[in-house]
């Protein structure tokens, strides 16, 4: 009896799909942070100023995100860090 038809394996097909199925839901539980432009960052780096979330540090050049310690040379690279550093953490204490 001759093996498996090579042309009607799927398993390749159930992978991939597997594979779409997980972009989506991490597509899902990432903010969207393709709408920080320079205004909307620097208004949200100043609010984070403000709240002792973020520290700048005028002899480097560099904000510092406090709560994960780390370093940024640009207002919107910041930001977009904070949006998705703030879902990451909303999505761990969604789980306890």
């Amino acid at each position: 009896m001759p093996g498996p038809d090579p042309h009607d394996d799927t398993s390749r097909d159930s992978e991939q799909f597997e594979k779409e199925l997980l972009a989506q839901d991490r597509d899902v539980a990432g903010g969207d942070t393709a709408d920080v432009d320079d205004r909307t960052a620097q208004n949200l780096i100043n609010d984070l100023v403000d709240a002792d979330v973020v520290t700048p540090v005028p002899e480097d050049q560099v904000l510092v995100h406090e709560p994960s310690g780390t370093t940024f040379d640009s207002s919107t690279q910041l930001a977009v860090f904070h949006r998705g550093w703030t879902v990451g953490r909303d999505a761990d204490t969604e789980g306890e």
